[in-house]
């Protein structure tokens, strides 16, 4: 199931980005060049050639409209450990490390991260330290981190208030009695198709809806028309709408742009080291469910931010326990063993867990060992199976390295 749900997620993202209404804080303009070449045009953003994704990945607000997430005055020191490790393993036969692993899963920046220090960091692919990569949905993870800000900000009741107190337009329809938990953790028991590869699926259409006579949200308008397939709480069915309706909630709640209160809450808290840029939908809304970008290192810190419960600057900036439940196995997912938190995957033992997006994105935290490893990536086709049990083997290779686990 890891190939059909992690693929779909981006499909209609794609569409929905290049087609975003105007007015937004960047209008996509084909003619735009880089010192790597051209950039790459806003369709068929999911089919883009392998230079294509070198140059586009880094440069989404190039091509895209997005909204800028600002960082403030401050930024929150990385210090570089003063060993560095050397990452050497036996993996399928044959002797690998750490440069083999990056060319063979198309790596533009690793980071690892132990005791808050920086143990291991390499860029490929042309990128470098200050530039900014695509999240995919990795971004899931992200949003639903500002669920929790808002419910300790007071802007939401809680996890099991419904969805339409906070989204109205969605009552009457088969969100009645769903609530913002259903909604994180993907089972809200309304029905949907999530296969990429058929253009009828809900994942290909919503994301084209227009834009209501009416100003209505058009992916809430959408989503209001789902039948019911099982009672809320009971099913786990991954929905990238579902992730949308996510960042729709917290911005009505908070009455402010997704990226402005990610901005407050996170970015210039914690002390990201520079702006982050969030791709916008058909109604000019932030996508909840993808395409944030940042630098790798920034990624890192807010692998740490969350993995530390939540603190910033001192500050408690989420719910005490919101990092426990987000982490821990909610419901069973349909991807082999791992469980599904608050739009986060849960390892299978429960000591870890990751936020994953499609060509090879990844924040893994495993907080027994206070170890953050980021990679940013750009596979061939959105999902491998060869290619995730290389970046796992990788990881446990670094696990060993720094002797952990024992």
């Amino acid at each position: 199931m890891r190939t059909i749900s992690l693929a779909a997620v981006a499909a209609a993202f794609f569409a929905a980005a290049a087609l975003a209404a105007p007015g937004a804080s960047s209008s996509p303009k084909m003619v735009h060049a880089t010192a790597e070449g051209s950039l790459p045009p806003a369709k068929n953003f999911l089919f883009w050639t392998p230079q294509q994704q070198l140059v586009g990945y880094r440069n989404i607000e190039k091509i895209f409209p997005t909204r800028i997430v600002k960082r403030g005055n401050h930024v929150m020191p990385l210090p570089r450990a003063k060993h560095q490790i050397s990452v050497r393993y036996d993996y399928r036969g044959s002797h690998w490390n750490t440069a083999r692993f990056m060319r063979a899963n198309h790596v533009a920046g690793l980071i690892v991260v132990h005791d808050g220090k920086i143990v291991l960091e390499r860029y490929g692919l042309g990128d470098n330290e200050h530039d900014r990569w695509t999240s995919f949905s990795v971004g899931k993870s992200i949003t639903s981190t500002l669920v929790g800000a808002a419910i300790k900000d007071g802007y939401i009741s809680g996890l099991d208030a419904e969805v339409t107190k906070y989204i109205p337009a969605l009552k009457g329809s088969a969100y009645d009695g769903v609530t913002i938990r259903d909604l994180l953790t993907m089972t809200s028991g309304v029905k949907w198709n999530e296969d990429y590869t058929d253009p009828n699926s809900d994942v290909n259409r919503f994301a084209l809806e227009p834009v209501p006579a009416n100003g209505e949200d058009p992916v809430v308008a959408y989503m209001a028309r789902l039948p019911r397939e099982a009672k809320p709480g009971t099913k786990f069915e991954y929905k990238t709408g579902e992730s949308d309706l996510i960042g729709v909630l917290v911005a009505d709640a908070t009455h402010m742009h997704l990226a402005d209160y990610l901005s407050q809450k996170i970015w210039k808290t914690v002390g990201m080291q520079r702006n982050a840029v969030w791709m916008l939908d058909r109604g000019g809304n932030e996508m909840g469910g993808c395409c944030l970008s940042m630098t790798l290192r920034d990624y890192a810190r807010f692998g740490l931010f969350f993995m530390h419960g939540g603190v910033a600057d001192g500050k408690q900036i989420l719910p005490k326990d919101w990092v426990k439940q987000a982490s821990t196995t909610q419901v069973q997912s349909d991807w082999g063993h791992y469980g599904y938190g608050f739009q986060w995957w849960v390892m299978p033992g429960g000591e870890a867990y990751e936020a994953i997006g499609i060509f090879g994105q990844s924040i893994y935290l495993n907080p027994k060992d206070n170890l953050v490893v980021v990679t940013n990536s750009a596979w061939p086709k959105p999902d491998s199976d060869p290619l995730y049990a290389n970046h796992d083997a990788f990881v446990a290779a670094v696990i060993k390295t720094l002797h952990l686990g024992k």
